[in-house]
Parts: structure tokens; sequence; C-alpha cells
């Protein structure tokens, strides 16, 4: 049984990059955690095998976007398509937000992180990558998150 079944459910939120011709992606995470308050601190696991992971490489910034319930189709579309090969924003109709200091965009949910690269270190199959918020955007502050249990169970 993979840990992921084990450990659910968990909030979903698209992880936005760059690269460094400015080719946005956004790929969908749920392997993340808040672990400072002040300054706040992202976590979010990703695999060596991603793009986003070749980007954050690239470019060591990314934005953390939290979904709500209505963004379910959102969620699967970027975690089930590489962004390799197409460009998500323009394939999905994803409307980007400019961002205030780092180069990923965000894109329309109810709560964007901003974040720079602080660390990064392998962990059996994925990399524990910590971002430090630099800017945050609150677009609504009641909202039912969108929640992953695993594979295509949310709760919606």
């Amino acid at each position: 049984m993979r840990i992921s079944q084990q450990i659910f459910p968990r909030v979903v939120a698209i992880i936005t990059t760059i690269s460094k011709e400015g080719k946005p992606n956004a790929m969908t995470a749920s392997f993340l955690m808040p672990i400072s308050f002040n300054p706040k601190y992202i976590a979010v696991s990703i695999s060596p095998k991603r793009y986003t992971f070749k980007l954050l490489r690239e470019v060591p910034e990314f934005g953390v976007n939290i979904l709500e319930k209505r963004q379910k189709e959102l969620a699967w579309l970027c975690g089930t398509t590489s962004g390799r090969d197409i460009n998500k924003f323009k394939e999905f109709n994803i409307k980007m937000i400019k961002s205030d200091v780092i180069k990923p965009p965000l894109i329309d949910c109810p709560i964007s992180f901003e974040c720079v690269l602080e660390f990064m270190k392998e962990f059996g199959d994925h990399y524990i990558v910590v971002g430090k918020v630099v800017k945050e955007h609150v677009r609504k502050r009641l909202f039912e998150p969108l929640l992953h249990y695993w594979g295509d169970k949310f709760n919606c």
C-alpha cells in the first residue's frame, strides 16, 4: 500500500514554475505542508522525474496555488499531463496572473504564495523542496479546499 493511501486527505495545490526561456508550467501537488509561521515557509515533495523539478533547477522560484473544490478538473489535467510537451496554460485555458516578486505566474484560486527556493534535498524517490514565501495573495478567505485521497479520489 502506498503512503498516499495511508495519510489522507491532503490539500491540493498547483505548483507553478517557469523555464529559463520563459515557458510557464503547472503541476498538481498534494504532498505539501507549511513549515514555519514567521517567516512563512512551505515544503512540497517533488519527484526528480517531473518537468517541474527540472524547471526549479533552472529558475529557483515557484508559486503555490491552493485550489478549491470546483477546481478538481484543473487539478486532474495538470496532474496527469506533462508540461514537457505542451504549454498547459494554453492547452487547458488556465488564466495566468502575473506574480509581484517571482518569475513564474500564479493562477486564479483562493490563495497563492510566491516562493523562492531555499532548500532541496533527496528523500527516497522524491525531493523535499522548501520555499520561503516572499508574497501571499488571499483572494478568498472562506472556501472549501480541494482535498486528495489517492489516485482519482477527491472530496467531490
